[in-house]
């Protein structure tokens, strides 16, 4: 189900990530479905990590990957931003990705596109130009998301393991006259 003009976008809440959202998003991500295109689920202290990681990335450059929340305040997933890492050994080296993940129960019903938008706003405040979203091909969820969004697809390529990619760009600033 997509949301239509007629009908309002969910209320959604970002927060910078908790030590107990790393729970949180174990929960809501330890699910075959929500982590098909993204290796399979993960080990609690790979959130751990990760959460804290964002906690650094907010206190360094003003954004994260925050801690998306539904209107009731519960933990839905995540939406934000963040650099793309090196030590991936492939993507978009140097380039700030802007991502969202959501657990199943959250699917359907707006949230993504609500979060996404809520996120490139509070990106265009920190002053970011662009951003770059690396999306598995196959999921056709995110590229959904990525294309409603107004993102262009900048490039389509075999990934890891031959996995087919897609990475699109959004233009957030043009220049000085958007000062």
């Amino acid at each position: 189900m997509t949301t239509s003009p007629t009908r309002p976008l969910p209320v959604v809440q970002l927060r910078v990530p908790t030590d107990e959202d790393a729970h949180a998003w174990y929960r809501v991500f330890n699910d075959r479905d929500v982590m098909a295109f993204l290796g399979g689920p993960a080990e609690p202290s790979l959130y751990e990590e990760f959460t804290a990681r964002q906690r650094m990335h907010d206190a360094r450059l003003g954004f994260c990957l925050w801690t998306l929340l539904d209107a009731d305040g519960e933990v839905i997933g995540f939406t934000g931003a963040q650099p793309w890492p090196a030590e991936k050994g492939w993507g978009p080296v140097g380039e700030i990705e802007v991502g969202w993940r959501l657990g199943r129960a959250a699917w359907g019903r707006g949230y993504a596109y609500a979060a996404a938008l809520a996120t490139v706003e509070r990106l265009r405040e920190a002053g970011l130009s662009r951003v770059v979203a690396m999306i598995d091909a196959r999921n056709e969820r995110s590229v959904a998301v990525a294309e409603r969004l107004g993102m262009t697809l900048a490039q389509e390529f075999p990934g890891p393991a031959g996995v087919p990619s897609r990475r699109y760009e959004l233009t957030l600033r043009t220049g000085p006259a958007d000062d």
